[in-house]
């Protein structure tokens, strides 16, 4: 049995590295990065040309109708470049729509998220870091008031797929009333987080599909973050070992520091193997193991947690392999460190899936 990707998979994940290598280098990165947005709209459409934005979507609304390995093996090349781009978020809206939304919903919106035209994002996160189904409070009926914290790239979302009390679904249009966004100051500039306030606001509940389909959505998102953060790690020891290798200090190039290797070889040693976990992952959403209903659950949270935490460890290590300069705004390390901040936030902490995991092996 081949446990590794296809040709088809190498491929796409290929295509998107070319791209992002030519139309976001890391000059164009930082200056996005120290951008007063952080949205570059040329670069959001160039990537749904290539078929990103509805790589999951059904093809009767213009997606690829491809499994989430594919969607996560493109998750991981977005993070290795530290994309500054709300793909996580638009992904997942377009799940949510695509499970759990009516004929009628699907066809109003999936053709305009699959060719990116349109931006969508999720509106989960509320106080007390409640961020799955079971902990959504906010409630609505006709019309929508409260708020929803931690939401991805709310200034430039056209639509909001938002959580509600008892794991419900629902859908606000931007140009709704009642709405207000609150831009939100944070350390991963790559990925902008506004507070979205709702007063009185038409919502439109996505009816078809239930708590589970709140869940599959989530779990989904927290492969997509593993797949993120084994991209950005990965990527920080390749920059590592590169640094290494060039970096003199006292006219000896540090490479050759015993402890520098043996360093350099823990951060890939703590990163290679989780590559097949996330791919695990990714493939368990489309093909769950018989009889154990609740693996694809159990995994994500798995996979979330211990990628986000090992990606936070291999950004500590890459900061101090480059020293003085990459603890300060002019190195390009700290773009990563940042990143790996918000992988390590978004959708639960390692705390809360660890728990959840054990939760769900009945431990």
């Amino acid at each position: 049995m081949d446990f590794d990707l296809s040709d088809e998979q190498r491929m796409l994940q290929q295509t998107v590295k070319q791209f992002l290598d030519n139309e976001c280098p890391m000059a164009k990165l930082r200056q996005l990065f120290d951008d007063e947005t952080g949205f570059d709209a040329v670069l959001w459409k160039g990537l749904a040309e290539l078929g990103v934005t509805g790589i999951h979507l059904p093809a009767e609304y213009g997606g690829s109708e491809l499994e989430i390995l594919d969607l996560a093996v493109v998750a991981e090349v977005l993070g290795a470049h530290a994309t500054p781009v709300p793909f996580l978020s638009h992904s997942l809206a377009g799940l949510a729509i695509s499970l759990a939304g009516s004929p009628e919903q699907k066809k109003r919106w999936l053709p305009a998220l699959a060719s990116g035209e349109k931006i969508a994002t999720i509106a989960f996160s509320e106080a007390d870091d409640a961020w799955l189904p079971e902990q959504w409070k906010l409630a609505a009926g006709a019309t929508l008031s409260g708020a929803k914290d931690r939401v991805e790239g709310a200034e430039q979302a056209d639509l909001f797929v938002v959580g509600l009390a008892g794991g419900k679904l629902g859908v606000v249009e931007r140009s709704a009333k009642g709405i207000e966004i609150q831009r939100l100051e944070t350390a991963d500039r790559t990925r902008r987080l506004g507070r979205v306030h709702f007063e009185g606001t038409p919502v439109e509940l996505l009816a078809a599909g239930g708590t589970a389909a709140a869940q599959r959505v989530c779990d989904v998102g927290l492969v997509l973050i593993a797949a993120d953060a084994f991209g950005g790690a990965d990527k920080l020891v390749a920059t590592s070992v590169a640094y290494a290798k060039n970096r003199e200090q006292f006219g000896v190039i540090i490479g050759s520091f015993q402890a520098l290797k043996h360093q350099l070889a823990e951060m890939a040693i703590e990163i290679e193997p989780t590559r097949a976990l996330y791919w695990y992952a990714a493939h368990a959403q489309d093909h769950p193991p018989e009889n154990v209903p609740a693996e694809a659950s159990r995994i994500a949270s798995i996979a979330k947690s211990h990628l986000c935490e090992r990606y936070s460890q291999v950004a500590r290590d890459a900061t101090e392999v480059h020293g003085g300069i990459g603890f300060t705004w002019e190195g390009d390390t700290q773009i990563w460190f940042k990143r790996a901040m918000f992988d390590r936030v978004m959708l639960g902490t390692p705390r809360l899936h660890k728990n959840r995991a054990a939760a769900l092996s009945s431990w």
